[in-house]
């Protein structure tokens, strides 16, 4: 008699996250590939914020992806998969930023493949400014929230990543950290006075206030968003 959760019995883009692992674990080929490409794109956002390039966030991503397929059987399901696979990728990047910290001096490559979004709530959808002198504004933006965060301490880039960023909750940010909720707003609230610091003219001479993502404390303006295209397809 075959079992009703029998591998194969259900195409695999239809199973949720914790049946993907649970599959992968019990040796279901595809079961992973699956959940990587249902959680890619924001994986890849999380990698290149917390990174700040894209050479070191695919460097960083491809490490976590391997940590978690390798340790998929360590996952417990007592938080969301997501949550863990955000957990696996944080600390695989900052890994490797704590082992490359004399980079950090470095400039940042002129061309980078993200998207500065125009201030305003996260996820706000427009169309590019098609202006010349618009575009120019555009790029030294983006290059200055990248160059302020990556004079944050590594911890602090993280948490104010999660929750500024990627709208996470604290409590949210918390686990995936693994810290106390009041080390994340400490960090948070320390990463956010830095910044105030280092973006004052952009944020001076920004039109529309940004605005934080809910959940956020009132009060506190949130990390400009760097919008990604996507992880490398190679």
């Amino acid at each position: 008699m075959s079992h009703p959760d029998a591998p194969g019995d259900v195409p695999l883009e239809e199973l949720d996250d914790k049946e993907l692992v649970r599959r992968h674990v019990a040796g279901e080929p595809g079961a992973f590939g699956e959940l990587f490409r249902r959680h890619r794109d924001r994986l890849w956002a999380v990698a290149l914020r917390t990174c700040g390039n894209p050479e070191d966030a695919a460097d960083g991503l491809q490490d976590g992806m391997v940590a978690a397929y390798r340790r998929a059987g360590s996952y417990q399901g007592r938080a969301a998969v997501t949550t863990w696979l955000h957990r696996v990728v944080v600390n695989a990047c900052l890994d490797r930023l704590r082992a490359q910290q004399v980079r950090r001096a470095e400039p940042l490559p002129d061309v980078l493949p993200v998207h500065l979004e125009e201030y305003g709530p996260r996820g706000a959808d427009g169309p590019p400014p098609t202006d010349p002198a618009a575009e120019v504004v555009r790029g030294e933006t983006r290059r200055a929230v990248l160059e302020a965060l990556a004079e944050l301490p590594l911890e602090q880039r993280a948490a104010l990543v999660l929750v500024d960023m990627e709208g996470h909750s604290v409590a949210e940010a918390a686990d995936i950290l693994r810290c106390a909720v009041g080390t994340v707003k400490s960090r948070c609230s320390r990463g956010r006075a830095r910044l105030a610091v280092l973006l004052a003219d952009l944020l001076e001479n920004a039109e529309t206030p940004v605005t934080p993502p809910p959940g956020n404390p009132e009060g506190r303006r949130a990390v400009p968003p760097v919008e990604p295209r996507g992880p490398p397809t190679a």
